[in-house]
Formats: C-alpha cells, structure tokens, sequence
C-alpha cells in the first residue's frame, strides 16, 4: 500500500463547499430534534444518516424494546418523508408489500383493473422482522431495494425518491424465520447493531417516557434537499490512498486471497465483494460530509468499516469453537491494515 497521501484528483467548487456546511448544520439539528425522543443511540443515528444520504440501505440487528421502529419514524417525521412500516410474517406475500391489480368500475360503466400501490411506495420503508419473510417476499423486496421499482404482473413500477429500507432482524426467536441469503444481505449499506442503553439512559428513558405525550418533532428537510445532500455525497473528493485502504481491506477479508493474512483463512468461510469497497468509499463520503470536511479522511473509513463489513464476513465452525464474531475479525482487520497506513 502507498504511504504518501496523495491529493484528489478533484476539488469541490465553491457551492458545494457550502453546500457541505449546510448540511452539516441540518445533521447536527436532525440529532438535537430526534434527541428530544431517543436517548442515546448517537452511534446509530449518524449510521443511518450515512445510509440514507449514501443511497444505501441499512438493517438493523437488536433486541425487541431498543426504540428501532420509534427512531426509523420519527427520522421519517423530521425529513418530511412518506414513512411505511412492514410487519413480515410468514404469510406474507409478495402483492401484500408491492401491490396489486384490482378490478374497478369506471365511470363509463366499464370494468377495468386500476393499480393500487402497496406499502413499498415509500420515501422511508420499515421492514420489520424480514427474516420472517417466505423467499418470495423477500425477492420482491431485494429488486426494490436494487433497482428502485417492483414489478407486478408484468408491469414495472418506479418508486419515488428518495427511498429508503431499513429492515429489521430480531436475534432472538428464531423458529419459523427464512434467514436472508447472502445475495441479500449484500445490497444493505449497513448492519448497525442497536445495543442496549446504559444505566444513566434507562433511567432517562424510564422518565421521559412514562409522562406526558411524546413532543412533535420539527421538520428539518423535505424530499427534494435529500436528493441534493445524496448528489452532493458523491462529489465529495477521496485521496488515491483512502480508494487503496479500501480496496486492500476488503481483499483480505478473502481467505483465498493472497491479500489475507494466515490468521484468518481458517476463520472465515466468505469474504466481502466488490460491492463492499463501493460502501465502504460511499460510506467515507457521507460521513466526511455529514462533519463538515470537504474531503475524505482515514478516520471517515474506519468508522464505517464494521457496519460494512460484519455481514459481509461469513465465519466458519472454527471460529464459533473460538467464540470469534465476524465483527471481531473486522476489527482486527481494520487494526491491523491502519497500522500499516
């Protein structure tokens, strides 16, 4: 790997200098008006900011009673956003979340199918408990998250923007689920583990919530902003040697690659793709916004590492026997790999 940290090759224009200003002010006012309900959980709002303004999707990993579906809508109340909540089950059908054909009368008399949207037509779609979901289900969710429409009966339907999916899984209980295949747990940005909250938190929340009616929270941005803040992440300048950190991080994550180190190969079964680096570099650019720099830093990509990474890395029965996580593996990885930088 290089040493030298290289320039980028391009520089931000005036307007997206102030344009990142801008919203590094909105995010710091979206954390003080959700912090008004949530307490705590600073970790994982700003993973879904990166998410949703890297035109990602995240899945979320906790137990019941972590506020995820109380957070998901209220980040939906102070962006203006259409908000659909899923509840996945294993009866649930494809045409349940999409929509579907229904035969109407007209009002020349005749008969005709109309199309009536599902719950997917969404700016910001709660998908909980998806492992729930039979395969199909889970299909018609996967090209909508891929390719931002459905289609039903041989008709394709885009989604409006922006969209967003952040589905749930429950760690617990896990008779009668249909654990989501890789192929799928790869088009999510991010797996953001909601943990519990400290003591101190608790006995906010135990306050705070056992009172009076829950606050209206402020609306802070709309539709068409979100676009702009998703175009603008794009534009933001990566350094050669941060887009080589990437693409040398993932690769050994590979126990076939040479890249890999010899601790690993026995450890990991399936390593991260190419559709990981792409994460990783997005995720960088978001998050370098979201704190005001106008361009990407090393600190940028290691903070977006392990929600990267952790269900990309597929463990084996050697490393279980060890009581080694995917995410321990990601750790040592990044730590390893940034003491070479």
């Amino acid at each position: 790997m290089a040493t030298e940290q290289q320039a980028p090759t391009v520089q931000l224009g005036s307007d997206d200098v102030s344009q990142i200003d801008e919203l590094g002010k909105v995010f710091q006012k979206l954390k003080t008006e959700l912090a008004k309900i949530i307490v705590g959980q600073d970790d994982v709002i700003e993973r879904l900011a990166i998410c949703l303004f890297a035109r990602g999707h995240a899945l979320l990993m906790g137990v019941p009673g972590l506020a995820k579906t109380l957070l998901i809508s209220r980040l939906a109340e102070t962006m203006s956003l259409n908000f659909s909540r899923i509840q996945f089950t294993p009866d649930l059908m494809p045409m349940d979340i999409t929509g579907t054909d229904i035969l109407q009368d007209t009002a020349s008399g005749k008969r005709e199918f109309e199309f009536i949207k599902g719950p997917l037509f969404a700016n910001i779609v709660l998908a909980d408990e998806i492992n729930r979901a039979p395969a199909k289900t889970q299909a018609a969710m996967l090209e909508a998250m891929q390719e931002h429409r459905v289609t039903v009966v041989g008709k394709s339907f885009s989604l409006e923007q922006p969209f967003f999916v952040l589905a749930t899984q429950n760690p617990v209980e896990q008779e009668g689920t249909y654990p989501l295949p890789e192929a799928q747990l790869d088009r999510f940005m991010f797996l953001i583990e909601v943990d519990y909250p400290s003591r101190d938190e608790e006995i906010q929340i135990a306050r705070s919530t056992t009172g009076a009616a829950l606050p209206q929270l402020e609306h802070i941005l709309h539709g068409e902003d979100v676009i702009r803040f998703q175009e603008l992440v794009r534009r933001v300048p990566v350094p050669d040697h941060i887009y080589e950190f990437a693409v040398d991080l993932t690769r050994r994550s590979r126990p076939d690659s040479d890249e890999a180190p010899a601790w690993l190969k026995s450890l990991v079964g399936w390593g991260a793709g190419p559709r990981a680096v792409q994460y990783l570099i997005l995720g960088a650019k978001a998050r370098a916004a979201l704190h005001g720099s106008y361009m990407v830093r090393l600190e940028d990509i290691l903070e977006v590492a392990q929600p990267v990474l952790t269900h990309r890395v597929l463990t084996t029965f050697a490393a279980e026997s060890e009581g080694l996580s995917s995410r321990d593996i990601v750790d040592r990885l990044v730590d390893e790999l940034s003491k070479e930088v």
